[in-house]
């Protein structure tokens, strides 16, 4: 829990504030998982704080909520062009992906217990950034990974919106988003590389 914690305030994903009177105060809980080997031993131990969703209120908490995945077509499509034409394909895994999404409305949530800051015990987190659980953390976490690729030189096709296409001169690109999974290929593999490097 400590480093669950720690990380949610190294991401800044709150600033704690004195409690608006009228705001609608959503409360957490710790959700403990274990992560096992591939032989079945235990690995380690982990703890996520998540939100308690059903406190949420619509157009109070939250707005919109959709948050596209790339269509199944889109990548049989795309696959087939990087094989047909010798490409390189890397997939990549975001972690903690949803916890990178900057809230567009204010979320007020009561400090965790066990962690409550001695100095401030009366006041709330404002959340800048999504916790898991939230309605809005997919929509979230997409918009600024879009916004992300496409500062890199990616943009989204009119025909799906979760598969950017990358093209400067010779070079191509195409990149798949599922939720948190990206399927990337592109027409060599120092660009490859080069994308690569700049998405991790």
């Amino acid at each position: 829990m400590r480093d669950e914690f720690a990380a949610l305030v190294s991401n800044r994903t709150w600033e704690l504030v004195p409690r608006p009177p009228c705001a609608n105060l959503i409360s957490g809980k710790w959700v403990f998982r274990h992560k096992t080997r591939a032989d079945g031993s235990l690995e380690r131990y982990k703890a996520r704080r998540v939100v308690r969703v059903f406190r949420q209120r619509p157009d109070v908490d939250y707005g919109e909520t959709f948050s596209p995945v790339v269509k199944p077509a889109t990548i049989r499509t795309i696959l087939t062009i990087a094989a047909s034409r010798s490409w390189p394909v890397h997939q990549l895994d975001v972690k903690n992906a949803f916890l990178h999404g900057t809230l567009q409305k204010e979320v007020y949530f009561l400090q965790p217990a066990g962690f409550v800051d001695e100095t401030k015990p009366d006041h709330v987190c404002r959340l800048a950034k999504s916790l898991y659980g939230l309605k809005q953390a997919p929509r979230a976490w997409f918009l600024r990974f879009a916004s992300f690729v496409t500062s890199i030189g990616f943009r989204a096709t009119r025909s799906d919106s979760s598969l950017f296409l990358y093209n400067n001169g010779p070079d191509a690109a195409f990149l798949l988003l599922y939720v948190d999974d990206i399927v990337l290929t592109a027409s060599s593999p120092a660009l490859l590389q080069r994308i690569v490097s700049e998405l991790t």
